[in-house]
């Protein structure tokens, strides 16, 4: 048994048996059981592996379930056999496994994919964990920071002309901007904002308040593109467990209901994507709505991948938050913060609270933390009735707007 390996439940015996003949084989009902986050932030003791396993514990423990439930499994990022190494390093033999890796948006792929598997009876729980120690690596020089993705395949047709991944999200801004009218100014709330949220959370890497002037001010990477337009570097990993509704009896926490879910790709090459303004969320997202049968005005909170602010703008435009062009006119007014008109991001995002590399399992994790209410004094959001949130979504975006994952979910 590896050192990583998870642990059994001994404290909960009934979680021992496994669905051998469920009583629903067909178009059973998905739940997100149990969900956790690795120590996150500045890690330098730890390997990626590390935080695999302590995040996947922490998870399993968060659900109250046993080990032995577990028979799928979903990875990337980590590992030449992505996700057999990692399995192998939490002592788990999955029947049902997952390794797709399209960015950012990896884990709300993955998710839809695990639902899908989940209610087909092909798994009964499956396991999404992901790792990494991208700021502690460069720290040690373990590794370098990465301008583009590589240089094979279409992208040979971009990369010799200096055209970073940063560079394509800034191209992107500008293009609305220009188009829609958008300001500098309207970008930047999106990061004091981000920042606001962040200050209640004990597991954001950056708490300090800040202003517009702070992020137009700051050194300039990629025109619009301040530093604090962009995503911070840090260690970090998640896990969630997704389980079918036999298994819900068992759970020591209430169920946060998969209500539906929607995945789309875009382009690769920038010559071949129609337009700049539009990102894969206007497909992931009206799927996932349609199939959930919500619409985006009934949303409570909104978990959305933020890797530059214009990310968060356009995505809430295509979620249906706000006509298209109108995003910029959107996030003014402190409508993201938690006591918003639509809180997102609400543990301060990949902007402030961390963001260690495919950033999308950290969305699923802080919207069922929030629908279950256990944010925590100052940070949980409430509904204008004072109860608490009811319904979420999670979107994330891989590459250069190139993928996207969105996901409905619902409090049990």
């Amino acid at each position: 048994m590896s050192s990583g390996s998870l642990p059994r439940n001994p404290q909960n015996p009934r979680t021992t048996r496994t669905l051998r003949t469920p009583r629903h084989p067909r178009n059973r009902q998905v739940a997100i059981a149990g969900v956790a986050l690795s120590d996150c932030g500045r890690v330098d003791e730890a390997t990626p592996y590390d935080l695999h396993a302590q995040a996947a514990r922490r998870a399993l423990a968060d659900s109250g379930l046993d080990r032995s439930v577990i028979d799928g499994f979903a990875s990337a990022g980590l590992g030449t056999l992505a996700p057999v190494e990692v399995a192998e390093y939490l002592g788990l033999r999955p029947t049902w496994t997952d390794s797709t890796s399209v960015g950012g948006a990896t884990w709300e792929v993955m998710a839809a994919h695990a639902a899908d598997a989940i209610a087909a009876g092909h798994a009964n729980a499956v396991l999404l964990v992901y790792g990494s120690t991208a700021r502690a690596d460069i720290k040690a020089q373990r590794r370098t920071s990465n301008l583009s993705f590589g240089a094979r395949g279409p992208l040979q047709f971009e990369a010799p002309y200096g055209h970073t991944l940063i560079a394509k999200y800034a191209m992107a801004a500008r293009r609305h901007m220009h188009q829609y009218g958008t300001t500098l100014e309207q970008l930047a709330q999106i990061a004091v904002q981000a920042r606001a949220n962040a200050a209640t959370n004990p597991d954001a890497m950056y708490r300090d308040p800040i202003t517009v002037d702070d992020v137009l001010s700051g050194p300039m990477i990629a025109d619009p593109f301040t530093k604090l337009h962009c995503c911070i570097r840090s260690d970090g990993g998640c896990a969630a467990l997704l389980v079918a509704q036999d298994y819900v009896p068992d759970l020591v926490k209430p169920p946060v209901w998969m209500l539906g879910t929607g995945t789309a790709a875009s382009h690769t090459t920038m010559s071949e994507w129609d337009d700049f303004t539009v990102s894969p969320a206007a497909v992931s997202g009206r799927l996932a709505f349609e199939r959930a049968g919500i619409r985006p005005s009934e949303i409570d909170l909104a978990e959305l991948y933020d890797a530059f602010t214009y990310m968060t703008l356009v995505t809430l435009e295509d979620l249906g938050f706000c006509a298209k062009g109108e995003g910029g006119a959107f996030v003014e007014k402190g409508r993201l913060l938690r006591d918003g008109e639509l809180p997102v991001n609400t543990d301060g995002g990949g902007l402030a609270a961390c963001h260690p590399g495919m950033r999308g399992l950290f969305l699923l994790v802080e919207a069922v933390r929030q629908l279950r209410g256990e944010a925590g004094p100052g940070r949980q959001v409430h509904r204008p009735d004072g109860r608490l949130p009811q319904l979420a979504v999670a979107s994330g975006t891989g590459g250069w707007f190139c993928s996207s994952g969105t996901v409905v979910l619902g409090r049990g």
